[in-house]
């Protein structure tokens, strides 16, 4: 286990997920990141037993970037709040393929996931089963065919980004599923939360925790 611990407290932890790593077990039995912050709150501290750790937030597989977990059921109440009130701010950052036509921008669209086959799309207006999505973001760099986006998420539906920004005609360097061209290793995305800002648990004192930013891979 190399686990990348970012931020730790009384009550919370917060962690970095590499690309092809799941957040939370699932059908696949593949090892998740959960597994891992457990086993090392288990060391750590020397705990018998099942270790508590309660799940705040997810993000996608193939994506990479800040987790923040609960490691008691004060934090994991107080943090989940914080994120259904949208006190908690999550700011991703993505390569695109090609260059926006703004430089900054909001895009709002109705997105609309389909379970067969894990995947959204944006479609009109009062359509059945659609829901709002919202992000505003801003070019910060550009090399040749690609550019990298700040994007602040707004509301946080499965996939919205990666929809997004596909429909803009943007999509993440990697994204298969959203029309992207390139394929890189572990079906990794170049999509990273890379800030999670919050109030801790027990006050109203702010914490930001900051990922590394993402370099573009030098074979693109």
């Amino acid at each position: 286990m190399n686990l990348n611990v970012l931020y730790e407290d009384n009550h919370l932890i917060a962690v970095f997920k590499p690309a092809g790593v799941l957040v939370q077990g699932d059908e696949t039995g593949d090892r998740s990141l959960m597994d891992d912050v457990k086993e090392y709150l288990k060391e750590k501290y020397n705990k018998p037993g099942n270790v508590f750790l309660g799940l705040i937030h997810r993000i996608d597989r193939p994506v990479s970037g800040v987790v923040l977990f609960a490691k008691t059921s004060k934090g994991a109440s107080r943090l989940s709040e914080q994120f259904r009130d949208h006190k908690a701010k999550k700011v991703y950052e993505a390569w695109v393929e090609g260059v926006p036509r703004q430089n900054q921008g909001t895009l709002i669209d109705n997105v609309i996931h389909f379970e067969k086959g894990n995947v959204g799309k944006v479609v009109r207006r009062g359509a059945r089963g659609a829901e709002r999505a919202e992000l505003s973001y801003e070019v910060v760099e550009s090399k040749l065919k690609f550019s990298k986006l700040k994007i602040n998420l707004r509301t946080g539906k499965h996939h919205q980004i990666r929809i997004q920004l596909s429909h803009m005609g943007n999509p993440v360097v990697g994204d298969r599923k959203y029309g992207g061209k390139y394929l890189l290793p572990e079906g990794e995305i170049l999509l990273r939360a890379i800030e999670i800002s919050f109030h801790t648990a027990t006050s109203e004192e702010k914490i930001t925790v900051r990922a590394e930013s993402m370099a573009l891979p030098s074979n693109l």
